[in-house]
């Protein structure tokens, strides 16, 4: 059980997480929450000044409001900055949500997602902000960093502009469930995809003159399933996941056009993953191989073939952080400080953790009361969320 360290305005915390989660930002759709950010965080002292935006959202590839939030806290004392990051947007699920506190819980009104993941965290970095400003307390030179399209492939993340930093290299994430637990390392990610062109014939008066995209890509994944690649994949030292998670027709629309209709196109996009980049690269080879035969194995009456379009690429690359680094030292500590007991995690899931590591900021992610993330069961722990809330303000004030 944690112990209250910091003089922490409890209710105004909350009250800010149930304005947050109220507010409309799926992927790409951020300006909303962001102009409410920044207007909190003008209540609350922070000049309109030290709110700036990137450029990232021109760079990102789907279509972006906003790029990344930076807001620069000068801090009372020389040092190391620090920076304090979370990202934004919510998944689609959240469309419409509602906030509705039950006990010491929030919970969604209605059948839709809460939002929790992240609002949890934009609240915290805003509450961070109050506390240092109104308790008059000592930090060194701070960065918020409120990211865009996290939940669509670390976007915002991968494209921001790291020379509004600082020259920070030093970075707390809150994305998670609990203060305690501190993930140090997640796995990378490779996605790929694949248009399957067959020909269509009638499926009742002449099959055999077609050539089914559908059946390519039964087949396909079938060999996957059979060589080992599918679901977890264990090959002699390394580890990984693989998905194939959309199966669609053109447009979107489902594969075929009619039960009796040969389907000439099926589309394919799954994901592999792995703490070792070069084997999230071998899964999805492995997939294209799968691919590539299957196509040569059905045929119309005249040995004709489908023609396969396979892509794959690195979607997010892998970090682990040793215990021995200084910002996992730091995050202990801070933990300490509160009574919790600090646990390293290794996450099998993205962060944005994952890009920052790449522009050179060593990330430990925190978490602050996401429980059940992406269902209708999405809830808030708000005692958690108050000890993220805590840690926050812990890791701003220990001295390195």
């Amino acid at each position: 059980m944690s112990k209250a360290v910091f003089d922490i305005d409890t209710k105004a915390a909350e009250d800010r997480l149930m304005r947050y989660l109220a507010i409309e930002g799926q992927s790409g759709e951020e300006k909303l929450i962001a102009e409410a950010i920044i207007d909190d965080l003008k209540s609350i002292g922070v000049p309109a000044s030290a709110c700036r935006f990137d450029d990232a959202h021109k760079k990102i590839p789907l279509p972006a409001q906003i790029g990344n939030l930076f807001v620069s806290l000068p801090g009372t004392r020389k040092g190391p900055g620090l920076v304090f990051a979370t990202h934004m947007d919510v998944v689609p699920l959240c469309k419409g949500a509602r906030p509705k506190r039950k006990g010491n819980r929030i919970f969604p009104e209605g059948t839709t997602a809460l939002g929790g993941d992240n609002r949890t965290g934009c609240a915290v970095l805003s509450t961070l902000a109050q506390t240092l400003l109104q308790s008059k307390l000592d930090y060194p030179p701070i960065t918020l960093l409120y990211t865009v399209r996290e939940e669509s492939g670390i976007q915002g993340a991968e494209h921001m502009d790291p020379s509004l930093l600082n020259g920070a290299k030093t970075c707390f994430n809150f994305d998670g469930k609990s203060a305690a637990d501190l993930i140090t390392g997640a796995v990378g990610a490779q996605s790929w995809e694949v248009h399957i062109h067959g020909k269509a014939s009638h499926a009742g008066v002449s099959p055999e003159k077609g050539i089914s995209s559908t059946l390519v890509a039964a087949i396909a994944l079938a060999e996957v399933k059979r060589g080992g690649w599918w679901g977890k994949v264990k090959k002699q030292s390394n580890r990984g996941t693989s998905n194939a998670g959309i199966f669609a027709g053109k447009d979107g629309k489902p594969a075929g056009d009619a039960t009796n209709v040969v389907t000439d196109y099926v589309y394919v996009r799954g994901e592999a993953r792995s703490a070792n980049a070069r084997f999230a690269a071998e899964i999805t080879a492995a997939y294209k191989a799968a691919f590539a035969k299957a196509a040569g194995m059905v045929k119309d009456d005249r040995g004709g073939r489908a023609k396969v379009k396979f892509t794959g690429k690195a979607q997010y690359p892998p970090f682990n952080l040793p215990e021995s680094a200084p910002a996992v030292k730091h995050a202990k500590r801070a933990a300490e400080m509160l009574g919790l007991k600090p646990t390293c995690v290794f996450s099998n899931g993205g962060l944005d953790a994952n890009f920052f590591a790449k522009h050179g900021l060593s990330t430990v992610t925190l978490g602050a009361g996401q429980h059940e993330i992406h269902t209708v069961k999405e809830f808030v722990e708000l005692a958690q969320f108050a000890e993220g809330c805590q840690i926050a303000v812990a890791l701003a004030t220990l001295k390195a």
